[in-house]
């Protein structure tokens, strides 16, 4: 079966684009497509274990865009193929046109992250953090996650580096890993003088600020003897 959005115009597409060339910038990996009425969420996997053992938390983000036409689905593509379809619909149009339609490319049904569904109601408002705080511990997580890897490391060693240094608290905001200051401020979703807004529900945290959102999944708690 064929899926395809249909999406109000061309700057629309446009604005998808961008968001899937920055999080396939942060994670070359495959997104998640749910499509209800007139509404289509996109999200992406910024962090996430990739084993058992791997530590890592579970770091998304979500971009939402309306639909000119309502449709209902969910499926899992790679990012890569989206995006060169994006590009193609935007090459393709004129500025006057309404709507586009992009054709999705085949689902992919390997993707261990997308098995996990964050919840669309619910949410609590809890605190607003200055955007500086996030953009500090990516930067610096981006420096230290550069300086630890040897030139020429393997797949293993570099994600040990990296769910170490995303896997950490921040300070301040200690139910917060590092892995979503990342995904915030690599996906361009932080403003200069706009605070970001934290939303939890259940094992969900959500940070929020006009350019889009950031869901992270808390761990369970575990006895250790």
């Amino acid at each position: 079966m064929v899926l395809t959005l249909s999406i109000a115009d061309r700057l629309a597409v446009a604005d998808l684009e961008t968001y899937l060339a920055r999080a396939r910038r942060l994670e070359d990996g495959s997104v998640r497509i749910i499509a209800q009425s007139n509404v289509v969420a996109v999200y992406s996997a910024i962090v996430y274990p990739r084993g058992l053992l791997d530590q890592s938390p579970t770091v998304l983000g979500l971009r939402t865009f309306e639909l000119a036409e309502p449709a209902d689905f969910d499926t899992v593509v790679p990012v890569r193929s989206l995006l060169e379809r994006t590009s193609t619909a935007v090459e393709g149009s004129e500025p006057g046109d309404f709507p586009i339609t992009v054709t999705l490319p085949h689902e992919v049904v390997t993707v261990t992250w997308a098995g996990i569904s964050p919840p669309r109601g619910g949410w609590v408002r809890h605190d607003e953090v200055d955007s500086r705080v996030f953009e500090k511990v990516a930067v610096e997580g981006i420096e230290e996650v550069a300086a630890s890897v040897p030139e020429g490391a393997g797949e293993l060693i570099v994600q040990r580096v990296r769910s170490e240094v995303w896997g950490r608290p921040i300070v301040g905001v200690e139910h917060v890993p590092a892995g979503a200051a990342f995904a915030v401020f690599g996906l361009r979703f932080l403003g200069r003088d706009e605070p970001v807004t934290i939303y939890e529900t259940g094992p969900w945290t959500r940070l929020t600020t006009q350019r889009g959102h950031v869901l992270m999944r808390r761990k369970p708690w575990t006895l250790r003897r």
